[in-house]
């Protein structure tokens, strides 16, 4: 008997000291293996329902994030407070936008006058955000939700702003601080905010070519803000570089190879993937790649929006990537493991691409696509290995078809909600009703067995904001000793405003980190130095995350 103790408790010693061993080692990266893709992150229900279902997503500096939707459908399921009531199409005493907290998990009614249906938004300079255009009345609004630690603060719109309507389209933020507005249905043009003076309005003949008959394919473009400081527009199937200033294209790059459509409504994705800051000598001559995945075949948006009944057509499973700085840039195309159309794709801290939501079949527009995709998808850019880039993620229950957002919190988390692929909301359609839940995704980074090394910033040693090219310190804790190896990376993350699989203005900057000092047996000291200019980091706010191991801290916000 005791003989058999002994054995089960020498069992239990090895056992532990196994997964010691594991747990220690493997937080030298994050787990590639198998197991890893099979149960990779999980999923927390945040709120059932918050009343309006999630069609735009920005989260602010103060950590809270404004939502709405469209408001022409009817009533929403949240009240606007007492005596609040809108005189639009309909008298309409509910919210179609909302203001959710963070760190509390709760959530208020905002008011808005004027229909938000497939607008745009940026945040400008000083962290308000900027919410540009809609439908009907809303077309040539402008919106402004300036960020207040009250209950007071609430939606400001000029209805008439905009010289041009813009329903789907996209904004960036510039590096003098103001927004440019391109494109939109039927709207060949692009504009600033605030306005230019003199000549407000400026046509763009690539916005007319790249739309096709009937289907058009063009809606959303994807806009980057380049480190030369020009801008990267991209519709339907083509590319150019774009001069703003000047109001001229200034190169022309390849058509991405495989024929399938990218944008609205064979909706693709697509982000401007990190830029390195780095390098000791060529500061000044940052790389720039961008990747554009999904989408869906020419033709898919007639046959599953026009036919009966309904034909859905395979999305596409390909993603391509352009390195938008070489001198001659060629695109490289790979494989994801399933193919999808409708997907938001948002950096991760640790510079991991997550592709999220959408569906394998169909086009965006109201009941237009099947087979959701429940997988997240995680692309890992720098990995040597093309056939390792991509690995199958852990599935929420919850399908996020048309009109769903997500978006990165500052604690690592991703936000997701909405999905109403319908004319009104719909509780009863299957297998795709009106959502109004909103999920938190965890990725594997926020598993508590990387807590040992996971670090914490305890201060960062500015003089008021930060400035370009100017050193500045950053002091932060990593709980195990021993396990600093002496490298940490320091990054900024700007928060996009993510809308019909388009996180517009999102960006990543991986700073220059000059030595890194030990305090004491768990605090250590970095000296980094701070963005070039305003060409690669635009003013405003960012998150700024430590990232150690592949293991980010919760970010604090810096302003720029």
């Amino acid at each position: 008997m005791k003989e058999e103790r002994f054995k089960k408790n020498l069992y239990a010693v090895i056992l532990s000291l196994f997964f010691f061993f594991i747990c220690s080692t493997s937080d030298l990266l994050l787990p590639r293996s198998p197991l890893a893709i099979l149960t990779g992150g999980r999923w927390d229900l945040l709120q059932p329902s918050i009343g309006i279902s999630a069609m735009h997503m920005q989260l602010l500096h103060n950590n809270k994030v404004v939502i709405f939707d469209r408001t022409d459908y009817g009533h929403s399921n949240l009240s606007l407070p007492s005596q609040t009531c809108r005189n639009a199409t309909v008298f309409d005493c509910s919210a179609h936008s909302l203001l959710y907290d963070v760190a509390s998990n709760t959530f208020r009614p905002l008011t808005l006058q004027s229909d938000t249906w497939c607008s745009s938004g940026s945040l400008n300079a000083s962290g308000s955000l900027i919410q540009t255009g809609g439908y009907g009345v809303g077309e040539r609004a402008v919106r402004i939700f300036t960020p207040c630690e009250s209950v007071s603060c609430d939606w400001v719109e000029n209805r008439a702003y905009l010289s041009s309507r813009r329903w789907y389209s996209t904004n960036q933020i510039l590096p003098d601080g103001r927004i440019i507005v391109v494109g939109g249905r039927r709207a060949f043009t692009y504009e600033f905010y605030p306005k230019n003076p003199g000549k407000s309005v400026f046509y763009l003949r690539f916005l007319a070519e790249t739309r096709d008959p009937n289907e058009e394919n063009n809606l959303y473009p994807f806009l980057h803000l380049l480190p030369d400081g020009n801008l990267f527009i991209f519709a339907n199937r083509r590319s150019i570089l774009f001069d703003f200033v000047n109001h001229r294209i200034v190169k022309e790059f390849p058509e991405i190879p495989g024929g399938d459509k990218r944008n609205y409504p064979s909706t693709g994705s697509s982000v401007l993937l990190p830029l390195f800051l780095t390098g000791e000598n060529n500061r000044s001559k940052v790389s720039a790649e961008v990747l554009v995945c999904g989408g869906a075949p020419p033709g898919a948006f007639l046959k599953s929006a026009r036919t009966i009944p309904k034909i859905f057509v395979g999305a596409s499973r390909t993603c391509g990537r352009l390195r938008v700085t070489d001198p001659n840039p060629k695109w490289v195309m790979e494989q994801m493991p399933s193919p999808r159309v409708m997907p938001d794709m948002l950096l991760l801290p640790n510079g991991d691409v997550l592709i999220i939501n959408g569906a394998a079949n169909g086009t965006a527009g109201w009941e237009d696509a099947t087979n959701a995709a429940l997988n997240p998808i995680l692309y890992l850019p720098n990995e040597p290995d093309p056939t390792r880039r991509f690995e199958i993620l852990a599935p929420t229950r919850i399908p996020r078809m048309y009109h769903s957002a997500s978006l990165l919190l500052s604690d690592g988390r991703v936000l997701i909600g909405g999905s109403n692929p319908h004319r009104s909301y719909n509780f009863t359609a299957r297998p795709y009703p009106t959502e109004l839940s909103l999920e938190a995704y965890l990725p594997r980074y926020l598993d508590p067995q990387y807590a040992r090394v996971r670090p914490s910033v305890l201060t960062v040693e500015l003089a008021g904001d930060m400035v370009y090219g100017k050193l500045f310190s950053v002091t932060f804790v990593i709980p195990a000793f021993g396990m600093f190896d002496g490298g940490v990376s320091v990054r900024l993350v700007a928060p996009p405003f993510s809308t019909h699989s388009t996180a517009m203005n999102q960006r990543m900057l991986v700073l220059r980190v000059r030595r890194v000092g030990q305090l004491s047996a768990f605090a250590y000291k970095a000296d980094v130095d701070g963005p070039t200019n305003s060409y690669v980091a635009p003013p405003g706010y960012y998150m700024m995350f430590v990232v150690h191991r592949g293991i980010p801290s919760e970010a604090v916000w810096v302003k720029l």
